[in-house]
């Protein structure tokens, strides 16, 4: 369905490609993979019109004939969609005009079929079991759900080929089962699903093909079963496969020798909706692992730690002295650094400098009389760059420009460069490679050696076992059970989660962040909320009546203290 042969792009000073050759046929989902900086973003925007191969490199075919799509949306038109890693919609647009921009219905006069297009629009989200209203804005739902809309949009277009860039970064398993489903249903209809992923238990499960990049060239092409996973990461890394045994999936060692007395204590932190009496202490030289399903209450907790998050009651103490509650300056003077979970919205500054991202929290300890000093910056700057191995053509570079694993490192810097008591990690590996991950993972078993005591938040189930001294289970914004020692498995944590949800949602059926109805069954009758021709009346744009108020939880299950 679509192929490329000997292609190559050039940036200055950087070849992305060298002689690349990639074909993905109909009916088959081919795995991209290789370590952030490998080429496979830029193969992507070539294969769909944003950048444009060196001139003589090779050339792209697409359905038996040769094309040089121009724009995006030439290649859009030809029938290749792309699902990014961050979601690439309108948020104040209702999900109807999201799925259907540029191709509304039209009626009499050439005006809007609104009433076509709320129905059109429901139909496209029910094949994939999703039940939201439609006619609510996009920012109203869920992080799973609007990928969903992004994934309803992507087939809606006609595609041949889908293009799914990280697409389960942001979902919880529940709603990955129902991606997986809409993939299979795709291979079904014949069309060629390219799946770019840094979870390799996601691409042994729904992937047919692997093509693995490495410094811009193709080092394996095939089949993925012909392939074992520690096979597969040797590729990736280009590190001997006898080496890649040896050292394991990840690059935790282990237990940690931890002070009897807490660096930092969490007490009854209650916040309405979201937290309910969360408890917690940390050690130094103690790594807690936070688990749950996405909404549980684990970034929120880690928020409220650091100030993020008002409390309504509670408190927290570090070193045994009052932190004042929702402020984060001083949180920040306590010795508490947050990483946040979207570090492209909530970490990095992406036009400034690797430099200026990295010296931006210290700055006023790293100033005089208002002036900063520009040698204590190079110095830290350096110091820290060295010490997490920042790859960058320079301290001056713009962070926005780094793969997601250096950007990571920036944030790590920034943070490390304030000398914390407590550092709360919030996925700290979510969408950076392999080799980025073992970097990121061998650096926190050294901080917690080193004394500092880490809050870890993962949805990687391996890495938060291995990771953790302790494991704090929450559900519904609660803590529900405690690992400790032989207990910290994957097992017991797993039965942690089911046994608290056991009064919950059952089976086939999950609820988004936000309420939204997600059906992850192959059988079953869909039901949940928003949909068409409820309360709010058939027909009615969402841009005209009043704001519904918000009755549930963010499980999605009515909150009893409010009336509904």
């Amino acid at each position: 369905m679509l192929s490329v042969t000997s292609l190559s792009k050039t940036f200055p000073g950087v070849r992305a490609l060298d002689g690349v050759a990639f074909t993905a046929r109909a009916g088959e989902v081919h795995a991209l993979i290789g370590e952030n900086g490998a080429g496979k973003s830029t193969l992507i925007k070539v294969l769909t019109g944003v950048h444009r191969p060196d001139p003589g490199s090779g050339g792209i075919t697409y359905d038996g004939r040769a094309v040089h799509f121009r724009t995006p949306l030439e290649a859009q038109h030809a029938g290749i969609s792309t699902i990014y890693q961050e979601v690439n919609l309108v948020p104040l647009m209702s999900v109807a005009r999201n799925l259907l921009l540029g191709r509304e219905p039209r009626g009499r006069l050439g005006l809007i079929d609104l009433g076509r297009m709320h129905r059109e629009a429901d139909e496209a989200l029910r094949e994939l079991g999703v039940r939201v209203d439609v006619r609510r804005p996009l920012r109203e739902l869920g992080v799973g759900a609007q990928q969903m809309v992004a994934l309803a949009r992507a087939v809606a277009v006609d595609a041949r080929v889908v293009v799914m860039d990280e697409p389960t970064s942001s979902l919880e398993p529940r709603e990955v089962r129902t991606l997986f489903r809409v993939i299979r249903m795709l291979r079904e209809r014949g069309i060629a699903v390219i799946y770019v992923s840094h979870r390799l238990e996601e691409l042994y499960e729904i992937c047919d093909a692997v093509t693995v990049l490495r410094d811009g060239r193709v080092v394996h092409t095939g089949r993925i079963e012909e392939l074992d996973r520690l096979r597969l990461v040797s590729l990736m890394l280009g590190r001997d496969l006898r080496a890649v045994q040896e050292e394991g999936l990840t690059k935790f060692s282990g237990d940690h020798d931890t002070a009897a007395e807490p660096v930092l204590t969490a007490t009854d932190m209650t916040v309405r909706h979201q937290l309910h009496g969360i408890s917690l202490d940390l050690r130094p030289g103690e790594v807690v692992g936070l688990g749950g399903l996405l909404g549980s209450g684990r970034s929120e907790t880690a928020k409220a730690i650091a100030g993020a998050l008002p409390l309504d009651s509670g408190g927290v103490t570090v070193a045994g002295r009052p932190v004042r509650p929702g402020s984060t300056p001083a949180a920040i003077r306590a010795g508490i650094s947050l990483l946040p979970e979207d570090r492209k919205a909530e970490g990095i500054v992406p036009g400034l400098s690797v430099r200026e991202n990295i010296a931006l929290a210290a700055l006023p300890s790293l100033s005089r009389f208002g002036l900063v000093e520009e040698a204590r910056i190079d110095r830290i700057v350096d110091t820290f760059m060295k010490r997490l191995s920042i790859k960058a053509a320079g301290p001056h570079q713009k962070v926005g420009e780094l793969s997601g694993g250096n950007q990571q490192k920036v944030l790590l810097a920034r943070w490390l460069a304030m000398n914390p008591k407590v550092l709360l990690l919030d996925e700290p590996t979510r969408g950076i490679d392999v080799g980025a991950k073992a970097e990121v993972q061998k650096l926190i078993d050294e901080l917690a050696d080193d004394g500092l005591g880490v809050l870890l938040i993962s949805s990687d189930t391996e890495e938060l076992i291995e990771g953790s001294d302790r494991v704090v289970v929450l559900r519904d914004g609660a803590v529900v059970d405690e690992l400790r020692g032989d207990a910290v498995t994957e097992d017991r944590l797993m039965r942690a989660i089911a046994s608290a949800g056991e009064s919950g949602q059952s089976g086939d059926f999950g609820f988004g962040e936000s309420g939204d109805f997600i059906e992850s069954g192959e059988d079953g009758e869909p039901g949940g909320t928003g949909a068409p021709g409820g309360p709010t009346g058939p027909g009615e744009p969402v841009e005209d009546r009043p704001p519904r108020p918000d009755t549930r939880h963010r499980s999605g299950r009515p909150d009893p203290r409010k009336d509904t």
